[in-house]
């Protein structure tokens, strides 16, 4: 249940802010983001080595993409393509709505249910398969819905779904927090919420934004995109990544 928060100001000089924990069994391998495929020079990514995809990545274009497990569908299924495919087919696209357009298309049963974050300066969108092929018989096709101005939250749910634990608690957190300043380098309130381990003494350890289990199963990385407008100064895309849970490492700057 990895966790996505964002940040849409139309007209600003950073329109789109993303704040993201990827929760993972902590043995599974991967790389931090960089330009992991020659086939995609333009792609700065996350490598899973598992499955060879990624759960978050931007391009040189300036699209964000990321994706997420919906409930009960962690993990890989035989006879089913990887998730991490899909933010990096959203990522040959040079904008967010042609890749939203075509993503919206993919076939549903041939993937495990997933939440896909596509994103840009000026349009956002959340991809929905809420099924997919795990379910039988005739599949109804990935949702696709824009997502508003604001701070919104994704988890393994719908978008600011208040059932989700993680979101009642923390949506609010986030939304009243001191926006980042990515000019000048201050995230300091988002990335203490990211790092938070807090919760209700009756939630599970996941309804934390940062998670420790005794499973194996917890909160591997946590990254902080600010992208500025095309025509802002200083313009450009800031990515700031802590390779491992984020109350235990530093965030430093990803280059390009």
């Amino acid at each position: 249940m990895c966790t996505l928060v964002i940040m849409r100001r139309p007209g600003h000089a950073w329109p789109l802010i993303i704040a993201a924990n990827r929760d993972e069994m902590v043995g599974r391998p991967w790389l931090p983001p960089a330009r992991h495929w020659p086939d995609r020079a333009e792609v700065v990514a996350g490598l899973d080595e598992t499955a060879g995809g990624t759960w978050l990545g931007v391009n040189d274009f300036g699209v964000v993409a990321a994706v997420l497990n919906r409930r009960n569908s962690l993990g890989p299924r035989d006879g089913l393509r990887s998730r991490g495919e899909l933010p990096l087919e959203a990522l040959d696209h040079e904008d967010a709505a042609s890749a939203a357009q075509a993503l919206a298309h993919i076939s549903p049963s041939a993937y495990r249910s997933f939440n896909l974050v596509i994103a840009d300066a000026g349009r956002a969108y959340l991809l929905c398969l809420r099924f997919g092929g795990d379910a039988r018989g005739k599949l109804p096709p990935v949702e696709v819905q824009e997502i508003p101005a604001g701070v919104s939250m994704v988890t393994a749910s719908d978008l600011n779904d208040v059932s989700s634990p993680r979101i009642r608690a923390f949506l609010p957190r986030f939304q009243a927090a001191a926006p980042p300043d990515p000019a000048s380098g201050d995230w300091a309130e988002w990335k203490a919420l990211l790092a938070s381990r807090v919760r209700d003494a009756e939630s599970p350890p996941e309804a934390a934004m940062n998670i420790v289990t005794p499973t194996g199963f917890g909160t591997v990385c946590s990254s902080l995109i600010g992208l500025a407008a095309a025509d802002s100064e200083p313009s450009g895309l800031v990515w700031e990544f802590a390779s491992g849970r984020p109350d235990e490492n530093e965030f430093e700057m990803i280059e390009f």
